[in-house]
Order: C-alpha cells, then sequence, then structure tokens
C-alpha cells in the first residue's frame, strides 16, 4: 500500500472539539491569575462554614486554677476530667491550668500520698509519709472543711512498720459524677501547713485563702476523694452567660469521656493503683 500523503494526516484539534491549556508558566507570561489565586497573585479565600453562628467562649471568659498535692491528684468538674497531675510522686510541683467554669460546678478530686499498696510505706518501705491537697480557682473556689472527704487506701494500720498491714475500700465507678451521692462522707479536716510541709513551688502560685484539706489521719490515709459543689462564683463575679453548645460540644466530651475511660483502664482503673 501507499503510504498516505503526509497532509492527509494533520487533523484540526479544533474539529474535535479539544483545547489546550496554556502551561502555568505561559499563564503567568500571560498576566493570567493561576487557578487558585486571585489577579494580584495571592491564593483566594475560602469561604466560611455555612452553620449557625452562635455565642463561643474566649479564653477571658476562663479562670487560672492552682493544684498543689503531696503527692499526686486528678481532678474532674462536672464529671469532666480537667487535670491530671504530671509528676506522680517527687518533686513537688504546682499544676495550674485555664478552666471554663459552669455553675453549678461539681468538683471532684482524687488525691494519693505515695505509698506502697501492700505496706503503705514509702521510699522502698524505710519511711511513712504524709499527705496534703489544697486549690484555688481564679473565681475564688478554695479548699477547706466544707469539701467531702473520704478515704480508700489506709495504711499500714496503727501505723505498725514492722509488720504492715493496709486496708483498700473499692472506689466507686462514678465517684466523680454530678449525681454521686456523698451525703455519707465526712467533712475534710484542715491541716496546717506546717503539717503538710510544702515545698517552694507552693510559694510562687496564688494559694490564698485556700486551706491544707486531708482525713482526720494526714499520716495514714494514702488514697482520698475530695467533693464540692459551688453555686455560684464565691467572689462575687456575676454568673457568665451560657453558651448554646449544642451538638458540637456534645460530640467533643463524648470522645472526651472515651478518652477518660482509656486513661483509666491504663492506670489500672484506680483500685488495681491505690
Amino acid at each position: 500500500m501507499k503510504s498516505l500523503p503526509s497532509r492527509l494526516l494533520v487533523i484540526s484539534l479544533g474539529t474535535l472539539g479539544l483545547v489546550c491549556q496554556p502551561s502555568e508558566a505561559q499563564a503567568q507570561d500571560d498576566g493570567k491569575p493561576r487557578a487558585g489565586e486571585r489577579g494580584d497573585g495571592r491564593p483566594r479565600k475560602g469561604k466560611k462554614g455555612g452553620g449557625p453562628k452562635i455565642a463561643k467562649p474566649k479564653i477571658s471568659d476562663a479562670v487560672m486554677a492552682n493544684i498543689y498535692a503531696d503527692n499526686w491528684f486528678k481532678l474532674y468538674i462536672n464529671g469532666h476530667l480537667v487535670a491530671v497531675d504530671s509528676i506522680s510522686f517527687i518533686p513537688h510541683n504546682v499544676v495550674s491550668v485555664d478552666i471554663l467554669p459552669e455553675y453549678p460546678m461539681t468538683i471532684a478530686v482524687m488525691a494519693k500520698d505515695n505509698a506502697d499498696r501492700d505496706t503503705g510505706l514509702e521510699y522502698d518501705n524505710t519511711n511513712l509519709g504524709d499527705g496534703g491537697f489544697t486549690l484555688k480557682f481564679g473565681d475564688g473556689t478554695v479548699t477547706d472543711a466544707t469539701w467531702k472527704a473520704k478515704s480508700f487506701f489506709h495504711g499500714p494500720i496503727n501505723g505498725d512498720r514492722q509488720n504492715p498491714k493496709t486496708r483498700h475500700t473499692p472506689i466507686p465507678a462514678d465517684w466523680y459524677g454530678v449525681d454521686f451521692d456523698d451525703s455519707g462522707w465526712d467533712n475534710a479536716v484542715e491541716h496546717s501547713e506546717e503539717a503538710v510541709g510544702p515545698k517552694e513551688p507552693f510559694y510562687e502560685h496564688d494559694f490564698a485563702g485556700a486551706k491544707w484539706i486531708w482525713t482526720e489521719d494526714l499520716a495514714l490515709d494514702n488514697t482520698v476523694l475530695f467533693r464540692t459543689m459551688i453555686a455560684r462564683p464565691p467572689n462575687g463575679d456575676p454568673l457568665p452567660r451560657e453558651w448554646p453548645r449544642g451538638k458540637i460540644d456534645e460530640s467533643n466530651r463524648r470522645q472526651a469521656g472515651k478518652a477518660n475511660s482509656a486513661v483509666e483502664k491504663a492506670a489500672g482503673k484506680d483500685q488495681g493503683s491505690q
């Protein structure tokens, strides 16, 4: 077969409905904006979400919380985990965090003095330690004898260091919940600063008006739960506005709840690590 003349192989792209796009370099050379750019070469701004406009809390609505435990704590507000001491034993430290207060505000704390689970002693069973807990929020909330307190790990029984034994009480699963009934618990006992012996970080933070609290037995009660309910800001500030958090916040809290459960399991569900 004879070859076709080369002129017959030339097909018009326009006839086929095809359009050739210029290269980026060509577009730039032509002075035309690239895709996603404005005429001045800057990126186009995306459109804002079309969701409902709601009042949102600002950082100015938060208050500072200063917390000191001998030796460790975790704190819940209205059933949600808010702060955990990052140092389990020593050195003693103050945890300062911003919190968003919601009233009425149920505060629940687990505080632990470092102690061996079987002996109640510390430093390789050579020492009998003591506890202590204090807290102050920027809204005027402080620890005092109006808080409820209950021990769940006691020892060594009778202070016997030669033949030490301990007593453990199961911790209720919902001890930090808003609806938990603590009416059968005793009030916390206030202890002197000298009895607790706080370290330097305590004096570097604002704890004015806050009392050192524990159960009556500062030395032998090693795991103590505290609870209180704050109806309104103790310093007289007006109640904060209620933000229509809706489903978005509830979703966040469900996720936080799942994270809390994971933390509990990793820690041995509290009872295993008393």
